[in-house]
């Protein structure tokens, strides 16, 4: 089995998260969501736990912080295309997102990325990236020489 990660956030509006969040391309699983969480999955192995705060603050002892008024995670999310960035950026300005909070990765024939906030204030990275660029890695000169 591969392995999955499951980001969990904190939510103020249940409600509201989930129809953004099925706005940018997630959908809902029934099986593990309620009234006080919702399970969106991007993919096999990605979903994002989108808890109450009330929920959220049962599996910390530290206060939910504000990612309107601070960062703690910039959770970047594979794209097929530079269109496909694009069109989740507007996906979420459109579902009451907020767009490019941080700096557009514009690097022609290698990558390419924009972000969002979510009603929440978290902040999301989809980026694009050439598939030959990738498999040469950021450095590869350096890996040669490992």
């Amino acid at each position: 089995m591969s392995r999955m990660i499951f980001i969990n956030l904190p939510v103020t509006d249940l409600d509201r998260s989930v129809r953004f969040y099925e706005a940018i391309g997630a959908r809902k699983e029934p099986k593990f969501s309620n009234e006080q969480a919702a399970m969106m999955v991007f993919s096999d192995t990605i979903s994002v736990m989108l808890l109450r705060h009330e929920f959220y603050s049962g599996f910390t002892s530290k206060p939910i912080a504000d990612a309107h008024a601070s960062s703690a995670a910039l959770l970047a999310i594979s794209c097929d295309s530079p269109a496909a960035v694009d069109e989740m950026v507007e996906a979420a300005t459109s579902a009451g997102g907020k767009a490019d909070p941080g700096p557009k990765n514009d690097m022609p024939e290698m990558m390419y990325g924009r972000s969002f906030e979510d009603p929440d204030g978290h902040h999301w990275e989809p980026v694009w990236m050439d598939a030959n660029f990738a498999e040469k890695g950021a450095h590869p000169a350096e890996a040669a020489e490992a």
